[in-house]
């Protein structure tokens, strides 16, 4: 792990950015090359009693003057995670220009524990005077991936996070005969699926999927790739996909995104900087299996010289480091 840069290095660093505010580059460099991100957070601190002037704000000026991805990834370095997941889940429901990202909403409620999940919503309600799940129920149009971040979000609640095989059974069971079992045309029960969702918790929910698999032979997802798949099932799709394993989920979006399949820059933002912080290890390992290429080449082979591509390789390269 690198040793933490001491109080003096900080109060030195918030001089090179004073000094460095009109060069982007100069100011990359600084924090990708010195500063771990919890450091970052407290050089903001350490620059507002210095300077009297907020980081973050200077650079969301930046990026609302001439947009720069720099400036936004920067600007997220500079929040505690709690705060980046508040501003991160406003931004999916109100501000995504494509409509509310759902995905990235399923990644925060599903991705984080009850602990920072329940810091997040106190975040989103101090930051913008609303409540998260109320603005989500408030979406328009309606759609099935409320109802299910709703559960989640009961879910997070959930007193017990000891993991029960009882449970894990009987709540296997329940999916299987109200989805695959049923005669009739395949439907699965939203009532029953809403349920387990809503009064499991994470790990529970984790734990029952490992056990439906186990039980019948193949992923629960299996069933719900066929002819009479709804909204509804390809929601929950995603979600228990999410759920099964994060790491890959997030490979897999990290390909797509760096290779050009999607366009949503936001997300590889996002993913990088979030992870950076959790399973960026675990998220090279996935990828380097799937597509027999370290993460760290990849963006090499894709991103031009510049400072985004320092920015990446960064977040890429330090978890492995630091961790």
């Amino acid at each position: 792990m690198a040793n933490p840069i001491s109080q003096i290095s900080i109060e030195e660093i918030c001089k090179q950015i004073h000094g460095s505010l009109g060069n982007s580059s100069h100011f990359v460099r600084v924090f990708t090359c010195q500063l771990t991100p919890h450091e970052c957070q407290k050089t903001r601190e350490k620059y507002m009693e210095m300077y009297g002037e907020d980081l973050f704000d200077h650079l969301q000026n930046k990026i609302y003057g001439h947009t720069s991805r720099a400036c936004t990834i920067l600007s997220l370095l500079m929040l505690n995670p709690h705060e980046r997941d508040a501003i991160m889940a406003q931004k999916a429901i109100f501000k995504d220009k494509d409509g509310v990202n759902y995905k990235a909403l399923i990644e925060i409620y599903v991705g984080k524990k009850s602990s920072h999940f329940f810091l997040i919503q106190q975040a989103y309600q101090s930051k913008f005077r609303r409540h998260l799940d109320q603005d989500i129920m408030s979406i328009e149009p309606p759609h099935s991936y409320q109802k299910i971040l709703m559960a989640l979000s009961a879910s997070q609640k959930a007193h017990s996070t000891d993991v029960s095989v009882h449970i894990g059974k009987c709540d296997a069971q329940r999916l299987f005969q109200t989805g695959e079992a049923r005669c009739g045309g395949f439907k699965i029960d939203e009532g029953v699926v809403l349920e387990i969702l809503s009064k499991r918790s994470i790990p529970q929910l984790k734990f029952t999927l490992s056990i439906y698999k186990h039980i019948y032979g193949h992923s629960y997802t299996k069933h719900l790739k066929n002819e009479y798949g709804g909204e509804f099932e390809d929601a929950l799709k995603f979600v228990v996909k999410f759920l099964n394993n994060p790491p890959k989920y997030h490979a897999k979006a990290l390909e797509a995104m760096i290779k050009g399949r999607t366009k949503d820059e936001g997300n590889l933002e996002r993913i990088i900087v979030s992870q950076s912080e959790n399973d960026m290890n675990k998220i090279r390992k996935y990828y380097k299996n799937m597509y027999g290429m370290d993460l760290k080449d990849a963006i090499l082979e894709s991103f031009p010289l510049g400072d985004i591509r320092d920015l990446l390789l960064a977040f890429t390269m330090k978890s492995s480091i630091d961790s």
